[in-house]
């Protein structure tokens, strides 16, 4: 090792210890973050000084894994190069600067191990391979208690039918946003723009002549204290978060891939033909992007691949290619408290793009995103529209062990509840019960409409919304169609669904009043007239009543006692009002009464025994 070479550890290091205050144990180890639960931690140290395009591949020839233990604890965690260490601000692309991102999830003493490694392909192998600078280190540092921030809200997991934060033990229903699919396609990104040559364009995908996203709209919304890149980049997309979490919105959907797909906008890697090289300074502004996230309390959903080209990397299979997109991004990216991992948007053979992934691929990438990843985690898989192509693909991954769910789209909305509902039912039937959100509906050229075009959003508040939550499903994320402004691919302004952000934070405040979710069952056969039932028989009932539906009565044959019964508002919601019928008696079936006003508009009733 070089004189020069030793200074420029020391320095690195220093500087990363110095930021943060923390006394560092070990001095070839740099400690940066505030120590404390469920905030990050980020350890570097100087390794070999390479680049993007070296020979020697920094990414796959390489393998950094750090262990940290506390107690019975144990979290082996990819690590990643990092350029020179600050990449986001420098675009540099070489360096000697190596990371690991952390997230500790209890208090007290976290011991470190470091192993770092070289040889060929050693990256996505268990091969010894060479011991390089580094391999060997050890050390350990102190995590107190969390701060009250929302920052610090334990990992989202599943947990049965639903997503719960692990710290507090409270659900996580979500509420995002699936639209635009290509929202990391930002012009304050590096090395982002969309690459197309096609003279003619299918409808429903970019323009390649038209601009990438600047969310200029929301620039307003960026606040004093939130972060940028670059003396004030990314002002529009932090803004956009800031609005979006300021409605009550917990998820925001983004592609992570889509070359040859709709946007061909999006890509981790250092050139759009790339795939084993990854550009160093475009994901570390991600990276800003998802902590701010972190601070909002948003989930990422990160759709990993969409049907265009789910076969470019490896013709679909789980090899070196997959495997290394796949550890890269677990390895910047997985700590995040909050993530859904997505194998891919519309996952398996279209009409348009008869060459797909089959269930033995889709199994086989579950499984290693579940290995690689330290974290327990959220996998789950996008399906096509139509019930007969969500059966094909479905139906043979029930029961798999490394699959949390389907992430739905349906083309009929009036096909949902029932749809959700199947999945749930049918899964609970093997030893993997899965978790059912809804995160696209139909038909694609429509989806939500802008405010503008759609006040009132009826048809998809009662079908989608409500139609979905009311089977038992733990979230909803809105597509846009491409027919509207602001579309699935050009949406610049948020605000073009305001009322409906409203609308579905109504829903999911209901929904987290206190019902015991995970022992509810859809129950449409206990009530009449198109309603929707979620009941925990002889406790709690939930209905959801139609527009324009006559009276409702409710099977209680089955229950015993006296039941309460209070209406809640889905279009403007507010505290729970007194119908016509204030309490009903079980042991036969009931009329539950008229409500409180507006009696041909859609309503809510909670029954439950007192």
């Amino acid at each position: 090792m070089t004189y020069r070479y030793t200074i420029l550890i020391f320095l690195s290091v220093l500087l990363c210890s110095c930021q943060n205050n923390i006394e560092n144990d070990n001095p070839q180890v740099g400690i940066k973050g505030q120590l404390k639960k469920w905030q990050k931690v980020e350890l570097s140290i100087g390794g070999p000084d390479v680049a993007e395009y070296d020979q020697i591949n920094p990414f796959l020839d390489y393998r950094l894994i750090v262990t940290f233990q506390n107690g019975e604890t144990i979290y082996p965690v990819p690590g990643f190069f990092a350029a020179d260490g600050n990449a986001s601000e420098t675009s540099a692309d070489k360096g000697n600067v190596w990371k690991i991102r952390f997230r500790p999830d209890k208090v007290g003493v976290w011991n470190y191990t470091i192993s770092f490694r070289k040889g060929k392909n050693i990256a996505i192998s268990d091969d010894s391979g060479e011991a390089i600078n580094g391999d060997g280190l050890a050390g350990q540092f102190e995590v107190t208690d969390a701060n009250d921030d929302v920052s610090n809200l334990g990992r989202v997991q599943v947990d049965g039918r639903y997503l719960k934060r692990e710290d507090p033990n409270t659900y996580f229903l979500k509420g995002g946003a699936d639209s635009p699919e290509n929202f990391l396609a930002y012009v304050d990104f590096d090395q982002t723009y969309r690459f197309g040559s096609k003279a003619i364009n299918r409808e429903g995908e970019a323009n390649p002549r038209e601009d990438i996203h600047k969310y200029e709209p929301h620039i307003q919304d960026w606040n004093e204290n939130d972060p940028t890149w670059k003396d004030g980049k990314g002002k529009g997309i932090i803004g956009g978060l800031n609005y979006l979490a300021s409605k009550g919105v917990n998820s925001q959907y983004m592609l992570t891939l889509n070359i040859q797909g709709d946007g061909k906008d999006v890509w981790p890697y250092s050139d759009h033909n790339e795939r084993y090289r990854f550009d160093c300074s475009k994901l570390d502004q991600w990276e800003i992007v998802f902590d701010h996230m972190d601070k909002l309390g948003m989930m990422m959903h990160f759709v990993l691949q969409e049907t265009e080209n789910e076969c470019l990397l490896d013709g679909g299979h789980t090899g070196v290619q997959r495997m290394l997109y796949l550890r890269e991004l677990v390895a910047r990216f997985g700590h995040h408290p909050a993530v859904t991992w997505n194998l891919g948007e519309e996952n398996g053979p279209a009409n348009f793009s008869p060459v797909g992934q089959t269930n033995q691929m889709r199994k086989d990438m579950a499984s290693y995103l579940k290995k690689v990843n330290p974290y327990p985690s959220v996998v789950v898989v996008h399906t096509h529209s139509g019930n007969k192509d969500q059966d094909e693909i479905l139906n043979p991954l029930l029961g798999f062990k490394d699959i949390d769910g389907p992430s739905m789209q349906v083309a009929d909305v009036k096909n949902i509840n029932k749809r959700v509902a199947k999945f749930i039912e049918e899964s609970d039937k093997t030893e993997k019960q899965w978790m059912v959100c809804l995160d696209e509906i139909g038909q694609a050229w429509k989806g939500v409409m802008p405010d503008e075009h759609d006040p009132k959003h009826d048809t998809v508040r009662h079908h989608a919304l409500w139609g979905s939550l009311m089977a038992g499903g733990a979230g909803v994320e809105w597509y846009f169609g491409y027919r509207y402004p602001h579309n699935d691919l050009m949406c610049e302004d948020f605000r073009s669904r305001d009322m409906w952000w409203d609308q579905t934070k109504i829903a999911l405040d209901f929904f987290r009043n206190d019902l015991p979710l995970d022992q509810m069952n859809a129950a449409n056969a206990l009530v009449n007239n198109d309603a929707f039932c979620l009941a925990k028989n002889d406790e709690v009932y939930v209905i959801y009543i139609p527009l324009g539906t006559g009276n409702i009565s409710l099977d209680l044959k089955n229950a015993s006692g006296i039941f309460s019964v209070k209406w809640y508002n889905p279009r403007s919601g507010g505290d729970l009002q007194m119908g016509s019928v204030s309490q009903v008696e079980g042991g036969k079936t009931v009329d539950i009464g008229m409500p409180p006003s507006e009696t041909i508009l859609d309503w809510v009733v909670l029954i439950k025994k007192t």
